[in-house]
């Protein structure tokens, strides 16, 4: 697990000898804007590597530069044993990326959409390929359907085959499952699994907690840094965070939530379904005036366990604050 020591960002080491995928000092630059702002981080071969953050944190900008997309300004490092800067071509060739938007021919069918890609990789016996990813992922009975017919999870799977029919050793996928059914997005996930399995390794962006809890690593990503990175129970354990759960009746659990979100603002007070979910910064104090609420309140307060949105939370509220106390005292919000 590791954090930001200097303010430039987490660094992600990798767990392994050889990582398929390492790059030191990443950087990207829009004109005035500074997209990513020193990315370090290490993938290793079969791993499932999750990158969480807000919308412009900078995941995308991140991704397209790890898969030839885009040039960095700034850094070093290697992709498929590729150079990042001088050999984008070779790594694209050799890399899958799904997009977060459905970028098929919406007036071809599934099949000819998938024919087409097949042969743009240059691909030997298209056809039978092409059959094989149909079956793969279920899409055999849609094979003639227009893809601009298809729902949202059908498109996840018909853009999912096509990159993923040259067989690439590394797949990026930019928030696949965004605006996707439960059910769907389980199915996609088994299947992203399932290519782990074979030796396929996967960054994947997201916004659900859920999917997050798939991955082997995540990196947290916040103005165009990496704030944290490692296993799920490393980031929640680093975060220092202790929790409680609220038992007591829907009133007084809600009375007590406004009264902690007013008294102690270094406190997370969330419902789960019915229940009240506290959690907050792992120092005496700060459970003692917790505990004291609850009681004034008539509530019963149990240890309950921090939750990796509680971590994401938190670190968050640290980057922000730090952001502000760097600011000329006039420019403070």
């Amino acid at each position: 697990m590791s954090t930001p020591a200097d303010g430039t960002g987490a660094a992600c080491a990798a767990p392994c000898a050889d990582p398929i995928l390492s790059v030191r000092g990443l950087r990207k630059v829009f004109g005035p804007l500074t997209a990513v702002r020193g990315v370090d981080m290490d993938v290793c071969p079969g791993e499932i590597f999750g990158f969480l953050g807000p919308n412009g944190s900078g995941k995308t900008t991140t991704m397209r530069m790890l898969c030839g997309l885009l040039v960095p300004t700034a850094g070093q490092g290697h992709a498929l044993g590729h150079d990042i800067l001088r050999e984008t071509r070779a790594i694209r060739l050799r890399v899958g990326y799904m997009p977060q938007r459905f970028a098929l021919y919406e007036d071809l069918t599934v099949r000819e959409n998938l024919l087409f890609a097949a042969r743009v990789h240059g691909l030997p016996q298209p056809r039978q390929r092409v059959e094989q990813a149909l079956d793969e992922l279920g899409l055999a009975r849609r094979a003639e359907d227009l893809a601009g017919h298809l729902s949202g999870g059908w498109k996840q799977r018909l853009a999912l085959a096509a990159c993923t029919l040259h067989d690439p050793r590394l797949l990026l996928l930019d928030e696949p499952t965004a605006g996707v059914d439960p059910d769907a997005r389980q199915r996609f996930w088994n299947h992203i699994h399932e290519l782990a399995q074979r030796g396929i390794t996967v960054l994947v962006s997201t916004h659900y907690m859920d999917e997050a809890e798939r991955c082997h690593r995540l990196a947290y990503f916040h103005a165009g840094r990496i704030l944290a990175c490692g296993g799920i129970d490393d980031i929640i354990a680093h975060a220092g965070l202790r929790a409680l759960e609220v038992m007591a009746d829907a009133d007084t659990a809600a009375g007590l939530e406004h009264t902690l979100r007013r008294k102690l603002p270094a406190v997370q007070a969330t419902w789960l379904g019915g229940r009240l979910h506290v959690s907050f910064p792992e120092r005496e104090a700060n459970e003692r005036a917790v505990r004291a609420l609850c009681t004034r309140a008539g509530a019963e307060c149990i240890p309950a366990r921090p939750r990796l949105e509680d971590a994401f939370i938190h670190l968050l509220r640290q980057a922000r604050q730090q952001q502000a106390a760097a600011l000329p005292e006039e420019a403070r919000p």
